[in-house]
């Protein structure tokens, strides 16, 4: 089996239109409408290639409860909160974890519908605290649709992407149970940080 790939970053935004309007006077480029969810998120996308992107995430202006997800319910500034990955058999991945000690959670369908109208479905696995900045993975499966980023979005770079931990080691050790590749160093707290190159130069989220 080989290892699972880059799907998406999250970068989860306390206002939508701000932190996309933020995002665009940083690097130059205008993230694309991607649609709303169901449970009262929405997001706009920009993409590094035919198979992975970076999600700008926020409360859906149109919904009526400030939705829990990636901590927005609290979340007061942007910052990079978790990040996916696509593994061949995503069932199997989940049941491999699990017999070396780590459980990424039972795997849930969920969709949403571009502007255009179209419907996204896939399904992914949720993690136990959504108020936390998650640097282990979640899993995504696309299944029969296509992927967001084989379209006409906006391009720019992942030059590196990173994390950071108080416990590296047992990061590295759930991150293994994954399957998954990255570099990870010690820090006070759960971080995740991505370098962009953009017409702007370099930008950093974390």
């Amino acid at each position: 089996m080989t290892h699972p790939r880059l799907d998406h970053l999250v970068y989860a935004v306390p206002d939508l239109s701000a932190g996309v309007a933020a995002f665009a006077e940083r690097t130059g480029i205008t993230p694309a409408p991607g649609g709303s969810h169901p449970g009262g998120t929405a997001n706009h996308l920009v993409r590094f290639g035919p198979s992975s992107y970076l999600e700008i995430i926020g409360p859906d202006p149109a919904a009526t409860v400030r939705p829990r997800a990636f901590g927005l319910e609290t979340l007061a500034e942007p910052r990079l909160a978790a990040w996916a990955v696509r593994p061949d058999d995503l069932d199997q991945t989940v049941r491999l974890a699990r017999e070396q000690g780590y459980d990424p959670g039972d795997a849930q369908p969920l969709s949403r519908r571009t502007p255009a109208g179209e419907l996204l479905e896939w399904r992914l696995t949720r993690w136990k605290d959504p108020a936390e900045v998650e640097p282990v993975p979640f899993l995504i499966d696309w299944g029969g649709t296509r992927h967001p980023a084989d379209s006409d979005l906006p391009l720019v770079d992942l030059i590196a992407f990173s994390a950071a931990h108080p416990h590296p080691d047992a990061l590295r050790r759930d991150l293994a149970a994954l399957g998954v590749r990255l570099d990870v160093a010690d820090g006070p707290e759960p971080a995740l940080r991505a370098v962009l190159g953009t017409p702007r130069g370099q930008v950093i989220l974390r």
